[in-house]
């Protein structure tokens, strides 16, 4: 060979390379993990409105202990086949819609009330390029602490220009002295959560419940679903004639609810009545094909539902770069 060839001065040249390459790149795996996800939002057109799933966390739950009408065992079998087992990572998520004339938040998260895995809406809410003084009204599904407790940070209000709305029976429920001095211990916190994180908006004359089925804002209705809780609420979201259905807690476990409606939860108010709003929703939501989204679907939680054999099948939304 031709040492001084055009050949060998090129393949010099290469092997420098690479061992330059393989200097870096053995450099950059001794960098730290990041360990932090992404913004935690997500966003898609509905018609002429903007939807933006926002999360708030993620919290463990032991979901072996506390579905009911069903057994363990058949619990941990249905999240086997899905590649997941108790306790199970659950998803807290909340939503923003942007109707080009009215910001509506729909439940707020729990802020510090379950643990530091969670709390994380406002700051989602600012990645997606809002800021909470922009929501111009704060829907409730219901008053448990993990849908309530983003409405006030240090006692003050976070979402300071809103009107928070909220089912009458779900407000008299929760917020009663009465019902909070006779609950259970392991119950009064439902109660002492909602009362901290609604007053501040009670003694600003800024709380303004609503009675059954509502029309909120224009595009936004108001849906009576109580079961889970007594005033609990489901909204109807529609534009350009699309529409979605926010489920709130209507269902928990994806894994083990879509396939058995009947499957209930410890902290259902009424489990019978629950199960019935659950099968409702689901076969409604199945006939007509609309969008659908949960608090506790994995985040975004947003999707459409399919009929099959007994039960269901949630078919996530496809991920989108809206235009």
């Amino acid at each position: 060979m031709n040492y001084h060839s055009p050949l060998r001065r090129a393949l010099i040249a290469a092997a420098s390379g690479v061992m330059l390459f393989s200097g870096v790149a053995t450099a950059l795996a001794a960098a730290p993990q990041a360990k932090f996800p992404a913004p935690g939002f997500f966003r898609m057109m509905l018609g002429n409105f903007e939807i933006t799933a926002l999360s708030d966390g993620t919290v463990d739950l032991p979901v072996d202990k506390i579905l009911t009408n069903t057994t363990p065992g058949k619990v941990d079998q249905a999240l086997s086949k899905v590649f997941l087992k108790a306790p199970l990572e659950t998803s807290v998520n909340g939503y923003l819609i942007n109707t080009g004339t009215k910001l509506v938040l729909v439940d707020t998260g729990a802020a510090s009330l379950f643990g530091p895995t969670l709390g994380k809406l406002v700051n989602n809410l600012k990645a997606a390029g809002y800021s909470p003084d922009q929501v111009d009204a704060v829907v409730i599904t219901h008053m448990h602490p993990d849908h309530v407790g983003g409405l006030v940070s240090d006692g003050k209000l976070v979402f300071a220009n809103a009107t928070v709305h909220a089912d009458q029976h779900d407000a008299d429920f929760w917020l009663s002295q009465a019902n909070l001095d006779k609950a259970p211990k392991e119950s009064k916190g439902f109660f002492q959560g909602a009362m901290a994180s609604l007053k501040p908006y009670v003694d600003a004359g800024k709380f303004k419940p609503f009675n059954g089925n509502t029309d909120l804002v224009p595009g936004i209705k108001a849906m009576a679903s109580p079961g889970h809780t007594p005033g609990h609420s489901t909204y109807v979201v529609e534009s350009e004639g699309q529409k979605l259905v926010l489920w709130g807690d209507l269902m928990h476990v994806a894994a083990i609810q879509f396939a058995d409606p009947g499957v209930t939860i410890q902290f259902d108010t009424d489990s019978k009545a629950a199960a019935l709003q659950r099968q409702r929703a689901y076969a409604d939501a199945a006939k007509a094909g609309y969008w659908v989204a949960a608090a506790h679907l994995a985040f975004p939680g947003i999707g459409h539902l399919r009929k099959e054999g007994r039960g269901y099948v949630f078919v996530p939304v496809n991920y989108s770069v809206v235009r």
